[in-house]
């Protein structure tokens, strides 16, 4: 697939063959056009001609897919926020090790749309469940292997309601206080690990989206290369 007709060329994004082995997740609210600029990024990066593997959750593996469909299911409406965070968990468990670990050994750069950081949002902020609870679990999902970068797309909650398919699954389903509990659960979190978050406005027009998110992670790519060296004076 060749790369996105935007502002930004090959030349422009250079940078992101230094992103081979990274470990890259893109987040945020439903409504916040993530999956958009997961596309984008992942067709610009391969036109440097890095190796990317794309994943997403909750689904990826045959198994996963599985469970996807089990959570989003608008019948599955008695579904606890519990159980909905230990399927999230199950599935993601699968994901990293028979896809992300892999991946990542062989040197390619790895974009998942979600992660932790969804059910630290969804089940965590807007659900309830306590975020040390959920983060011990996800510990033991992943083999306490975390991103080294997740990006947060935030956009307001009413423009990200609008942009909503009406045929909503069970998750999109939830009123407009939810996920605003979701956002704020998502802006916390950059807060709390600023030095592995990056958080981009997602409320304007895509191209501008775009821009945002290459200098959002061109500037932690320059700070993680800065540090590395600092480490090695």
């Amino acid at each position: 697939m060749s790369a996105p007709n935007i502002a930004p060329t090959v030349a422009d994004t250079a940078w992101m063959s230094s992103l081979g082995g990274c470990f890259v997740v893109f987040d945020g609210p439903d409504g916040s056009g993530k999956s958009t600029q997961f596309r984008r990024f992942a067709d610009l990066a391969r036109a440097t001609g890095l190796e990317v593997v794309e994943v997403r959750e909750p689904g990826g593996t045959a198994i996963g897919e599985k469970i996807r469909a089990i959570l989003l299911d608008p019948a599955n409406a008695e579904m606890t926020t519990r159980s909905e965070m230990l399927l999230y968990m199950a599935s993601r468990a699968q994901l990293y090790e028979q896809r992300i670990a892999p991946a990542i050994a062989s040197g390619a750069l790895v974009l998942a749309d979600r992660f932790v950081s969804s059910t630290l949002a969804y089940q965590g902020t807007a659900g309830g469940i306590d975020e040390e609870e959920i983060l011990a679990v996800g510990k033991v999902a992943t083999g306490n292997h975390w991103p080294d970068l997740t990006v947060v797309f935030d956009v307001d909650t009413d423009v990200a309601m609008k942009r909503l398919s009406p045929l909503l699954d069970r998750m999109e389903q939830k009123g407009v206080d939810f996920h605003a509990r979701v956002r704020s659960g998502y802006l916390a979190q950059a807060s709390r690990w600023a030095h592995r978050y990056a958080v981009v406005n997602a409320s304007v027009a895509p191209d501008a989206v775009t821009h945002g998110l290459l200098g959002a992670v061109a500037a932690w790519t320059a700070q993680r290369s800065s540090t590395r060296s600092g480490a090695h004076k």
